[in-house]
């Protein structure tokens, strides 16, 4: 590892602990050469998650897109910003789980939408009208059917 302040790359690691709930580890470090302490963060190297959209084109996986859609579900909602960051990483974290390279849009919404419901069901309603396309009030009030159940 290179220090930021001089180039120098020996240091050694003054700590380390866990950061980011587990996903990843903060190491303060030492320059050897110019006594300068600086911090490193360790992760995971996640294998490109690659989203088929509906109508087949495929584009990498975005944590600000899915982040951005929660905001805008949330947007004027008793949910808190960290609220929104962990259902991103329940989301994240279950669209890894299934252990595929590929997954279809359809299924992150689904996942999205399961999560939205537990927090705030009128997040929930807004993101299904946009994400479902409902063409009526029926098929809206069939989706609010099924959250009354």
């Amino acid at each position: 590892m290179k220090c930021p302040n001089c180039g120098h790359e020996e240091d050694r690691v003054v700590d380390s602990r866990p950061s980011q709930d587990g996903r990843a580890i903060r190491r303060r470090r030492e320059c050897l050469g110019c006594n300068e302490r600086f911090t490193t963060y360790e992760y995971v190297e996640q294998s490109t998650l690659t989203v088929i959209k509906s109508d087949n084109r495929r584009e990498p996986f975005d944590r600000t897109k899915l982040v951005q859609g929660l905001k805008l579900a949330c947007n004027k909602r008793p949910v808190s910003a960290k609220q929104i960051e962990n259902m991103a990483d329940q989301v994240e974290g279950e669209i890894n789980s299934r252990s595929k390279n590929e997954i279809e849009s359809h299924d992150i919404g689904e996942i999205v939408m399961k999560h939205l419901r537990q927090v705030d069901e009128i997040a929930y309603v807004r993101f299904a009208s946009v994400y479902r396309k409902f063409k009526d009030k029926e098929e809206f009030l069939e989706e609010m059917k099924k959250l009354l159940e």
